[in-house]
């Protein structure tokens, strides 16, 4: 039995460097086929959007009924601030109105994270303007009483648009 002869290797040969370079060129062929692979298994394709779940879009329900309830009294607050009845303007602030605050804060915490900064936004601008409504009351100055109101009023109207769609239609408001 003969054997065959096996070439030899050339000078300068070494198996570690060799082997090295295997494990480059074999690194070097994975990296995009892993890429391929997860980038085809993130699930992106079948995912829905985000959505509020249903707790919290009862919750929602719920704090909206009552800011509503105040945005409801804007033509009551808009003739004391014409009859530039400072008592009573102070008297609806802080009764009715009162909890506006709270209740878009509970809002604000069930809403998408998306959606929270603007909504924040928002319900501080319509805390500022009910402040400052309040301090031209207090003062009885006519006419920063009747600017403190068309803010209000548009802090009402602004806030009510982050109310989920959902809410508003359930709510009647479209």
């Amino acid at each position: 039995m003969a054997f065959a002869r096996i070439p030899a290797l050339p000078a300068g040969f070494s198996w570690p460097a060799f082997s090295q370079q295997l494990r480059r060129l074999l690194v070097l062929c994975l990296v995009p086929v892993l890429c391929l692979g997860l980038s085809a298994c993130d699930g992106s394709q079948g995912k829905k959007p985000p959505s509020i779940n249903p707790d919290d879009m009862a919750l929602i329900e719920r704090q909206a009924e009552g800011f509503l309830a105040a945005r409801n009294r804007l033509p009551e607050l808009a003739a004391l601030v014409n009859d530039r009845n400072w008592v009573f303007t102070k008297n609806l602030i802080h009764g009715p109105m009162q909890e506006v605050g709270r209740e878009m804060s509970y809002i604000n915490q069930r809403l998408l994270p998306a959606d929270r900064p603007e909504a924040e936004k928002r319900a501080n601008s319509l805390k500022t303007a009910l402040a400052q409504l309040d301090e031209a009351a207090r003062l009885q100055d006519g006419d920063k009483l009747r600017k403190g109101y068309i803010k209000v009023a548009s802090g009402f109207g602004l806030y009510a648009q982050v109310l989920p769609t959902q809410v508003q239609e359930d709510l009647k408001q479209i």
